[in-house]
């Protein structure tokens, strides 16, 4: 590559399930009209008391800030790249019956213990609810396979047989976005008195 010659950034592709991408794009719309027009008024009002450089309300704004900016810039980017696949969307002949991105699968180990797992976006993992990445080692070894079928599971320091019992398509709930507490945008209540 000559010198002067920008490579081409690779765009990854985001798999992500309807509500997954509408809770970042809540989470951005949050960011862009509430929270970072709070903020802008905080270190507005701080740099107007003058000194800066000893002016903790306005250092920890300007910081706010530049937290709040990257996190806009990191969800424009997912949200640019998602690939919307929609579990619930008719399926059929092998992706019906096969896994792939957004399948419910339940599955045994060699020892018959029963476990179910959703394949999610990287956004939307919750391991609570066993939502797992497309990309985890566990997701690559069920993908392409159906009930009745045997995979090998390769992780960092295991290797495991898994047997595939069911492969469902369905809904998956993911939480919707919610203001975290604390925000700045946050309604204030009075301290309490008494």
């Amino acid at each position: 590559m000559s010198k002067g010659i920008a490579k081409e950034s690779v765009v990854k592709k985001n798999y992500i399930t309807p509500i997954g991408l509408q809770r970042l794009i809540d989470e951005r719309r949050f960011l862009l009209t509430r929270e970072r027009r709070a903020v802008t008024q905080v270190v507005a009002w701080a740099a107007s008391n003058g000194d800066r450089s000893e002016n903790a309300d306005y250092q920890y704004g300007k910081r706010r800030l530049r937290e709040i900016d990257r996190r806009i810039r990191f969800l424009t980017k997912r949200i640019d790249a998602a690939e919307v696949v929609d579990p619930e969307a008719p399926r059929v002949g092998r992706a019906a019956r096969q896994v792939f991105f957004g399948a419910t699968v339940r599955y045994a180990n060699a020892a018959g213990i029963e476990r179910v797992v959703s394949i999610v976006g990287l956004d939307e993992v919750d391991l609570d609810r066993n939502y797992i990445s497309w990309m985890s080692p566990l997701a690559r070894a069920l993908t392409k396979a159906g009930p009745g079928d045997s995979v090998v599971l390769r992780a960092p320091g295991t290797t495991e047989h898994l047997k595939i019992l069911e492969v469902r398509y369905e809904r998956i709930p993911v939480e919707p976005f919610v203001e975290p507490p604390g925000a700045e945008s946050a309604p204030k209540t009075p301290p309490r008195t008494g």
